[in-house]
């Protein structure tokens, strides 16, 4: 039999992690990027799976959700978390990597794939052949033009933003310090975090300056279906819900103390390595849609910026996802089509690793189709299982995108009332359910390559 034309649309981490695991289950894959022919409001390179947002994928720990979801995938073969391992920064708790060096292995990776043929092309329309569409929030008008006609219904939208990125060279210290909260660092350095600290007259004059900022005016559109997803607010808009949010968000100064005084301070702004080389931090949580002189005036008011050197400013851009509750499987096959998939923040997962776990699933599911194989659905037990599980079948009218979250999860029976034990065991509990699903329907044992090492 001829093998089939499998297309995957998009190189984001969901489309680069469909690729990676077709492609290592001997199949050929076509996959279309549009850039560097054509950008987005957000992406600055050409390269696959670069990172618009954070640099971070959360926590490391299997006792917290993002850290859970990570190892599912890494036990999975996930290129995108091999990937992450691979080029990983001090940064505390967290997985952070450097951007650069993270786009550069996946993007080499799949350029040496032996099964992967690589169109830097636009996609207008919906492929005929088997197909993966994972263009992202930000996927291009022709493309969600057709998509849209497809599903027969309007998109939903949300807000995502961006936070500024700084050089290292230009952040005062002091007043500013390194340390992580409750010193959960690294181990390789005094602290994976640069702290600038605020007095209580120091907060509240930032906190009125962000709340008269001039912002970057959306187009009328984008006006008339404003809403902001509550994960990724813009600062100043965080601003606006009281004088304490800022404090008790991403300016908490709690299990930090400035080491001029011993004492915790009044606020702080946490700053988090952006690349390898240890030269640039982004601002953690400061995503912002203020103007661009506004940002600089503005992020300058902070104690240890007053001279910050801006290598990115934040920015908005518009997101896009489908309703999948009405339109997926819990397989992530279209409804009323079996051999098109969707994976990728476009189906409602939140965050660069829930779109990754979708590509990944996505791929899987695919190859197997191809084989002659029933797709499979995940145990809902495990992070990835509830995940789709709830973005296929949440209440399709107050569909918003989730992060994974432990809430998803089935409770435990007996149930566990100490937050931190529970967490411990909803983590054993999904990785036993996952490495005896993984058996049972035999995941990798066809795979031919492993990612790539460093």
């Amino acid at each position: 039999m001829t093998q089939p034309h499998v297309t995957v649309v998009g190189a984001g981490l969901a489309g680069s992690e469909a690729a990676w695991q077709l492609a290592n289950r001997g199949i050929t894959v076509h996959l279309f990027e549009m850039r560097p022919k054509k950008f987005t409001e957000a992406h600055q390179t050409d390269k696959f799976a670069e990172l618009v947002c954070s640099n971070s994928l959360g926590a490391r720990a299997i006792d917290r959700a993002m850290g859970l979801l990570k190892e599912e995938l890494r036990r999975l073969g996930s290129l995108i978390i091999a990937a992450a391992d691979a080029t990983a920064l001090p940064a505390g708790g967290a997985l952070a990597v450097g951007r650069a060096e993270f786009s550069d292995y996946i993007t080499e990776a799949l350029h040496r794939h032996p099964n992967i043929l690589i169109h830097r092309e636009e996609v207008t329309d919906i492929p005929a052949e088997p197909t993966i569409i994972a263009t992202g929030p930000l996927t291009s008008p022709a493309l969600a033009d057709r998509i849209r006609e497809l599903a027969g219904q309007d998109y939903l939208y949300f807000y995502d933003a961006l936070a500024p990125i700084v050089t290292l060279e230009s952040i005062k210290m002091p007043p500013c310090w390194r340390q992580s909260r409750y010193d959960r660092d690294s181990g390789e350095s005094e602290g994976d975090y640069i702290n600038c600290p605020l007095n209580e007259e120091e907060y509240r004059a930032f906190v009125q300056a962000l709340r008269e900022a001039d912002r970057i005016q959306l187009r009328q559109f984008e006006r008339d279906d404003e809403r902001f997803f509550e994960a990724c607010l813009p600062v100043e808009v965080l601003a606006q819900r009281g004088e304490e949010a800022l404090a008790f968000g991403p300016m908490r100064p709690v299990g930090l103390r400035d080491p001029r005084t011993g004492r915790r301070p009044f606020a702080v702004v946490q700053l988090r390595q952006d690349n390898l080389a240890g030269t640039l931090y982004n601002l953690v949580g400061f995503q912002t849609n203020i103007r661009w002189p506004e940002q600089k005036r503005i992020f300058r008011m902070i104690p240890g910026l007053e001279e910050a050197e801006f290598v990115r400013l934040g920015q908005m851009h518009r997101n896009t996802f489908i309703n999948s509750p009405m339109l997926l499987r819990p397989t992530l096959q279209w409804r009323h089509r079996d051999d098109l998939f969707f994976a990728g923040q476009i189906i409602g997962t939140e965050g660069y690793v829930g779109s990754t776990a979708g590509g990944l699933f996505a791929g899987l599911n695919l190859a197997r189709l191809l084989r002659g194989d029933e797709p499979v659905v995940l145990p809902r037990e495990t992070m990835m299982g509830a995940l789709f599980w709830y973005v296929t079948h949440a209440e399709p009218k107050d569909f918003q995108p989730m992060k994974a979250n432990f809430g998803l999860l089935p409770p435990l029976q007996p149930r566990v009332r100490r937050k931190r034990e529970r967490y411990q065991k909803y983590a054993t509990r999904a990785l036993s359910v996952l490495d005896a699903w993984m058996k049972e329907h035999h995941i990798l044992e066809d795979i031919v390559a492993s990612p790539p090492s460093r």
